[in-house]
């Protein structure tokens, strides 16, 4: 069965003043719409490969458009209308086993912010920020990197942040720090204690 783009939990409007509907538009219907279609041809060709080099051959098409697919049906998923803007739950981080974890790990909610921040913006050229559950016995949080469209594939992820220019430069410009700030008040940390519940 082939991949299909999901439509977003809200309008393309409702992110708005910290996500621009020309932004939300653009990266849905036209960056993620071409993982989907690039990942169904890759494994059209897959299912087609007679020898073992032409399999190898396609993996890094797989693993480039796969990891866009997978990685931005979770991002759109984690962001909600903003609270602070009268629309929805997004930036609300309410008492809880999320909250709770994230303290233990890092002190405070804006102290986890700010690290995750300045994790993030330093990676170099095109990538993700991620907060992961990491040790599945102390089930402790950690911030992660990946690299271009890489999708995890040993951590459990929590809350994942774009930060390839097509998911800000049209608003923020080359300041992928103000992208950064702004960006928690639309972060929806229901599904991200939802994704954290059942990791446990």
């Amino acid at each position: 069965m082939a991949n299909v783009l999901p439509d977003l939990p809200y309008s393309y409007e409702a992110l708005e003043p910290f996500i621009s509907r020309q932004i939300m538009v653009l990266h849905h219907t036209k960056h993620h719409q071409t993982y989907v279609n690039a990942l169904n041809a890759a494994e059209a060709a897959y299912a087609k490969a007679s020898t073992p080099k032409e399999r190898i051959a396609l993996q890094a098409a797989l693993k480039f458009n796969g990891g866009g697919h997978i990685n931005h049906s979770l991002f759109w998923k984690n962001l909600a209308p903003a609270a602070s803007e009268g629309k929805g739950v997004g930036g609300v981080v309410k008492d809880g086993p999320l909250k709770d974890a994230i303290i233990q790990a890092f002190g405070s909610v804006d102290h986890f912010k700010k690290e995750f921040n300045a994790t993030t913006a330093g990676i170099q050229g095109s990538g993700w920020g991620w907060l992961v559950r990491l040790n599945p016995t102390t089930k402790r949080l950690e911030i992660a990197t990946t690299s271009n469209q890489d999708p995890l594939l040993t951590h459990v992820p929590i809350i994942g942040v774009d930060v390839w220019e097509h998911a800000f430069y049209l608003q923020y410009l080359n300041v992928k720090a103000d992208y950064l700030n702004a960006i928690w008040s639309v972060i929806n940390f229901e599904e991200a204690e939802k994704r954290y519940l059942e990791a446990l």
